[in-house]
């Protein structure tokens, strides 16, 4: 704490008492200190100087912009001397003027903001936006999920799985690749994931017990099935009462292609028969939805269906 003297002999000028009834109110930028005092940079900058090496005030670097803030102030003799003296000249009409000016910056910012938003209204996620990804935005998303134990159902190396272990209470993966299996065991130990448990079966005939998962995934594998309504039927078996499936698939094309490319069994699915898959299996409550369109050929269109385990 300085002393009571030294903090009267800061706050005797008026031009870094106005600095000081600015920053109590709001942290600023020197830029905008200029704005509002009507002074030169070099003459708020020294006393800024002055002010932060008391420690009265602190600075903030974001970039090539330095904030300046009033220091927290304790319930002790400087805080009183300062929130006193702020006080006393409160009235004065350069303060007045100071905090009109304050309020119009503010002001200035949050319209520097709206104006941007307002020019990309309606084209949200067809913009690049630093920092909206949409792996980010997964990894927010399972922070909000409670622990739960998911089945992802022809997994893979179970690159959804390890994001979902993250969260989950346990995972297990279901494939029909021995060497996805081995890939994935590898992968999941180099990264620690230790409630991540793969397992070799095929997803018409998973190798779980009834009623023991509270999650069911199928991410792009019923196309993949000889027998899709088995494999969600599967789903339904493995799953306890109130639990829910969500199917992730390509919605039909006519991209003869995957079939030699991906290994495809089927070309997608209408949207009608993903409800039906759902329905048949004696889930309830089916949504199906379009929820994603590639851009490029050969165009394909993402179907997510989900439903409930009835209890």
């Amino acid at each position: 704490m300085m002393d009571p003297l030294d903090t009267l002999k800061l706050l005797a000028d008026s031009t870094r008492l106005r600095l000081i009834s600015l920053l109590i109110a709001e942290e600023l930028s020197v830029v905008e200190l200029q704005e509002i005092l009507g002074m030169g940079q070099s003459r708020i900058s020294s006393h800024l100087a002055l002010l932060r090496q008391s420690g009265m005030v602190v600075d903030r670097r974001e970039g090539k912009r330095i904030f300046y803030s009033l220091r927290p102030l304790d319930a002790d003799d400087e805080g009183d001397l300062i929130h006193s003296a702020c006080k006393a000249v409160s009235r004065k009409n350069e303060i007045l003027e100071d905090a009109d000016n304050l309020t119009r910056i503010l002001e200035k910012r949050r319209k520097s903001a709206e104006t941007y938003f307002n020019e990309i209204a309606g084209s949200l996620g067809k913009k690049y936006c630093p920092g909206r990804s949409w792996k980010a935005i997964g990894h927010f998303l399972l922070n909000l999920t409670s622990p739960l134990i998911i089945a992802d159902l022809g997994s893979g190396e179970g690159e959804l799985a390890q994001l979902l272990a993250r969260r989950a209470k346990k995972v297990y993966c279901i494939d029909n690749s021995p060497q996805m299996i081995k890939a994935g065991v590898e992968l999941a130990r180099s990264h620690g994931i230790k409630n991540l448990h793969y397992k070799l079966g095929d997803i018409e005939n998973v190798p779980l017990p009834a009623n023991s998962c509270d999650v069911a995934l199928l991410s792009q594998s019923i196309h993949h099935a000889p027998n899709p309504q088995r494999a969600v039927n599967e789903a339904f078996r493995i799953l306890k009462p109130g639990s829910q499936i969500t199917i992730l698939d390509l919605k039909n094309h006519k991209f003869e292609k995957a079939r030699e490319l991906y290994a495809d069994y089927w070309l997608g699915f209408s949207e009608n028969q993903i409800y039906q898959f759902l329905l048949k299996a004696g889930f309830s409550d089916p949504e199906v939805n379009i929820v994603m369109s590639e851009k490029k050929e050969p165009h394909f269109e993402i179907i997510m269906g989900s439903g409930v385990k009835p209890n």
